[in-house]
C-alpha cells in the first residue's frame, strides 16, 4: 500500500464502502482512496447482521428522502454496482413495511404519512377492516389501523449488499486494507493523516470516520472531538410457526416488535427497554428478551404465533446515538477535512446509498448537491438540540 492517499475512510462496513464507491465514481474527484477495516469478517457488524430493511416511513423529511434514494439505488443496481456487465443480486424483496398504530399514535403517524406521500413515498393508511382483509393472520384488537407501503419498501440480504459495494469499489480503484487506525494526526485546522497499527503512518487529504460502534468515538477522541455514540447490542431471533401464514411485510407492532418472513420462517427483533440496554461490546445473546418481550407481543398480534419455535439468534452492535438516535454526518467545526458518518442507531444499511453519495459530494464539492443533510451535522450535538423521529421506531 502507499504512504499517502487523497482520502482515507475508516471503517469498511456499508457506510464506508458506499462512500468509497460514490467518491470513486465522482468525475470531480480523481484522487486515491484507502478503506481501513479492522475486522473484515464482519462477525458482529450490522453491515452483515442487520435485518436488511429499506423504507421511507420516517417523520423527518431528510430521512424520507434518504429512504427514497435507497430504493432507487436498489432498483438500479446495474447502474451503480455492476462489474464486467454482471449485476449483483442483493436479495431485494419488495414485500413492504406495515407500521401498526393505536388511537393515541394515529395523529402523529398521519402527519408523518402526509410528509411521506408529499415527497413521493407509496405509503397509505389502512383501517382495521382493510388490514384483516389483506392479512387474515393479523389480529387488530386495540389498534386503529396501520400504514402499509404498496411499493418501494422491503428488505435485502445485508452481507450481499456489503460485498457488492466492496467489489465495485475495488473495480473503481479503491484500495482496502485489513488494519486498525490508532489515531488521526492533525496540524492546525486540518487533519494530515492516520497512524495504522500495522502499516504505520499514512498521510492523506481527507479522513472519513465511518467506524461505527467498534471505534467511531475513539477515532473522534483522537482529534479532541466528543460524540454521543455508545455501543449497544441488538439481537435478531429466528423462529418457525406451526401454522403457515405465508409471506409477510416487515411488520412493526404498536409495541415496537418487528418481524418479517424469511424463507419458511421468520425473523424478529426489538429495541430493549433502557434497563435492559447497557453499553457493551460483548456478544452474549440475551434469549430472555424473546421470551419476555417479543413472543408475547407477537402472539398478541398474530394468533398463529402462539405456537412457534425459536430456531436461532444472532447479535450485532449498533452505534447508538444517545442524543436522538439519528445520523451525525459531515465535518466538525475544528477540522474541515475530518468528516464523520456515525450514530445510525440501526438505520445504517438502508441509509448507506444516500449517505455515501452525500459524503462524496462534501469531499468533491464542499457542499451537498442532492439531499441537503445539514440538519444532521455535528452542530446540533454541540448545541444539544436533538432531531428525533416520531412514532417511526
Amino acid at each position: 500500500m502507499n504512504t499517502r492517499y487523497d482520502a482515507v475512510i475508516i471503517g469498511g462496513g456499508v457506510t464506508g464502502c458506499a462512500t468509497a464507491l460514490f467518491l470513486a465514481r465522482e468525475p470531480a474527484f480523481d484522487g486515491t482512496i484507502l478503506v481501513v477495516e479492522r475486522d473484515p469478517t464482519y462477525e458482529h457488524a450490522p453491515s452483515a447482521k442487520a435485518t436488511g430493511g429499506f423504507r421511507q416511513q420516517f417523520s423527518t423529511p431528510e430521512n424520507i428522502r434518504i429512504g427514497l434514494f435507497g430504493v432507487h439505488f436498489l432498483k438500479h443496481l446495474d447502474a451503480y454496482l455492476s462489474v464486467d456487465d454482471e449485476t449483483p443480486d442483493v436479495g431485494f424483496r419488495e414485500n413492504g413495511y406495515l407500521l401498526l398504530a393505536t388511537e393515541t399514535m394515529l395523529p402523529s403517524m398521519r402527519e408523518n404519512n402526509a410528509s411521506q406521500r408529499e415527497l413521493g413515498a407509496d405509503v397509505h393508511f389502512r383501517d382495521p377492516d382493510a388490514l384483516r382483509a389483506r392479512f387474515p393472520w393479523l389480529r387488530t384488537d386495540g389498534i386503529a389501523g396501520g400504514f402499509l407501503s404498496d411499493s418501494n419498501e422491503g428488505y435485502v440480504d445485508p452481507y450481499s449488499l456489503l460485498q457488492a459495494y466492496r467489489r465495485k469499489a475495488r473495480a473503481l480503484g479503491v484500495e482496502f486494507v485489513h488494519d486498525e487506525v490508532l489515531s488521526v494526526e492533525h496540524e492546525g485546522a486540518r487533519v494530515t493523516g492516520v497512524t495504522l497499527a500495522r502499516a504505520g503512518a499514512v498521510a492523506c487529504g481527507v479522513v472519513v470516520n465511518a467506524a461505527g460502534a467498534s471505534g467511531a468515538p475513539e477515532i473522534c477522541a483522537s482529534v479532541g472531538v466528543e460524540i454521543p455514540i455508545e455501543s449497544r447490542k441488538r439481537f435478531a431471533f429466528v423462529f418457525e410457526c406451526r401454522e403457515p401464514i405465508g409471506q409477510t411485510p416487515l411488520t412493526i407492532t404498536e409495541a415496537g416488535v418487528a418481524f418479517r418472513s424469511e424463507g419458511k420462517g421468520f425473523i424478529s427483533n426489538i429495541s430493549p427497554p433502557p434497563e435492559r440496554d447497557p453499553v457493551t461490546k460483548d456478544t452474549e445473546i440475551e434469549y430472555a428478551l424473546f421470551d419476555d418481550l417479543i413472543w408475547p407481543a407477537l402472539a398478541e398480534r398474530v394468533p398463529a404465533f402462539e405456537a412457534i419455535r425459536q430456531t436461532g439468534a444472532w447479535c450485532c452492535h449498533y452505534d447508538f446515538n444517545t442524543l436522538d438516535e439519528n445520523l451525525i454526518i459531515g465535518p466538525t467545526p475544528a477540522y474541515e477535512n475530518f468528516h464523520m458518518a456515525v450514530g445510525f442507531s440501526g438505520h445504517g444499511l438502508q441509509q448507506s446509498p444516500a449517505v455515501g453519495r452525500a459524503l462524496s459530494e462534501l469531499i468533491a464539492f464542499g457542499e451537498y448537491r442532492t439531499i441537503d443533510l445539514a440538519r444532521f451535522g455535528y452542530e446540533r450535538v454541540l448545541a444539544g438540540e436533538p432531531l428525533r423521529e416520531v412514532n417511526c421506531y
